[in-house]
């Protein structure tokens, strides 16, 4: 009874947060990922069927923007008009703490992992992030960085709507996947994994 499939429905939209950008994800603010969508085919062939590069691209983009911004300054004053309605570009210490904060706890999480790994301390960790770095090579040896995050793009603003409107047939599925890496893990665990030695299992015996 323990190992049948959920009957409770998850809500989607709640798992990506509940706001706006999950209201994108899940199509319900369409335009948002009409215009995302866009965007990013408009940038993916601008860059890989156009051939421009993306430090061009930045610099010109910054360029126009200087120009426009210094000329309209000088004709603001010549004219006794208002300069342009730029904010305060900078970055307040509250804002600066909060970033730095998010990003202490997401570097100490992947040290912690590593660390566990070096040590062999889990070693079905160590599988899971050796298959997925491996995937990640194997598909990024088709695609550039440029088309894996297009890919990326696509796939977020599809696979959410889709899980929303297919949850439950899809939660079979990937409960029959599940259940079936599991017994294939056990079996390696206990004809080959087991046999190995463990440097956790040498410090326990010292102490």
């Amino acid at each position: 009874m323990g190992d049948s499939v959920p009957t409770s429905r998850i809500s989607v939209q709640q798992a990506l947060g509940g706001g706006l950008v999950a209201d994108v994800l899940l199509w319900r603010k369409w335009c948002g990922g009409v215009v995302i969508l866009a965007s990013a085919t408009a940038f993916w062939c601008l860059f890989e069927l156009a051939g421009y590069t993306v430090v061009s691209f930045v610099a010109n983009v910054l360029l126009l923007l200087v120009v426009i911004l210094f000329f309209w300054a000088k004709s603001a004053s010549l004219l006794n008009r208002p300069l342009p309605p730029l904010p305060n570009l900078e970055i307040s210490e509250k804002n600066a703490g909060k970033i730095a904060k998010e990003l202490q706890v997401r570097v100490n999480c992947a040290l912690s992992i590593a660390h566990d790994i070096t040590l062999g301390r889990n070693l079905e960790l160590f599988l899971k992030v050796a298959v997925g770095l491996w995937f990640v090579s194997f598909i990024g040896s088709f695609f550039n960085l440029l088309t894996f995050v297009y890919i990326g793009i696509v796939l977020s603003l599809s696979v959410p709507v889709l899980y929303d409107k297919y949850q439950h047939h899809i939660d079979e599925k990937l409960d029959v996947t599940r259940k079936t890496m599991q017994a294939q893990y056990r079996k390696i665990d206990e004809t080959v994994l087991r046999k190995l030695p463990f440097p956790s299992n040498k410090v326990k015996k010292m102490q």
